[in-house]
């Protein structure tokens, strides 16, 4: 099996009630509960959309579900790998701004050192008894506050019109005949799908996290 991904956009001020290595497991916590309606057999999928949880902390967060990810990481992984062999072929003005959103979500960045979670989500980054890895919280991949969120939206909207501009590079360079992230058009939508995210984050105000089974 491979490595999943659940991206949640969440009020931080009810995550704040908490001391910061209790804030990211309370959410995860929040997420598993059954009575969400998120682990019901027979509830209809959604893809595109978001999925708003019921139960008593179901007005803290809410859910995104990618199109054709299947809840599977491969297609984040892959959309990152794919920029990595374009991204030396576009302008130097574009690649900075993609450079940054990327590697502000899904992406090992440049030097492969691009951290996901800020600090502050998840305390001072020692190792805790919950089984974290001092990154956060076990089974979260990415922790962004209200404030990252608002940057990568600001981010999101200047690379967003230049987004087309990419995409003979993308065809010869990083294109591939079959697999996850194979041509341009599938590179954009896994994009503009997590611009949807992080512009829908910094409107109310909240942070962007990626859960994991």
């Amino acid at each position: 099996m491979g490595l999943d991904i659940t991206v949640v956009i969440a009020d931080w001020s009810w995550l704040d009630e908490l001391p910061p290595p209790q804030r990211l497991p309370r959410l995860r916590d929040a997420w598993y509960a059954d009575e969400t309606g998120l682990w019901d057999h027979d509830a209809p999928t959604v893809e595109g959309d978001w999925v708003q949880p019921r139960g008593r902390n179901g007005t803290f967060f809410t859910v995104y579900e990618f199109r054709h990810t299947l809840g599977s990481y491969k297609a984040h992984f892959w959309a990152g790998q794919r920029w990595e062999a374009v991204r030396g072929h576009v302008g130097p003005s574009t690649r900075t701004e993609l450079d940054t959103f990327l590697s502000g979500l899904i992406w090992d960045g440049p030097n492969g050192e691009a951290q996901h979670i800020d600090p502050p989500s998840a305390g001072d980054g020692s190792e805790g008894s919950d089984g974290s890895d001092g990154h956060g919280a076990r089974g979260v991949l990415l922790a962004r506050t209200p404030a990252s969120a608002r940057e990568l939206a600001a981010t999101w909207e200047r690379v967003r019109p230049r987004l087309t501009g990419i995409r003979e590079a993308f065809a010869e360079h990083a294109a591939v005949p079959e697999g996850w992230i194979g041509d341009f058009d599938a590179f954009a939508e896994l994009l503009r799908e997590w611009g949807h995210v992080v512009t829908e984050a910094a409107g109310r105000g909240w942070g962007v996290i990626g859960l994991s089974e």
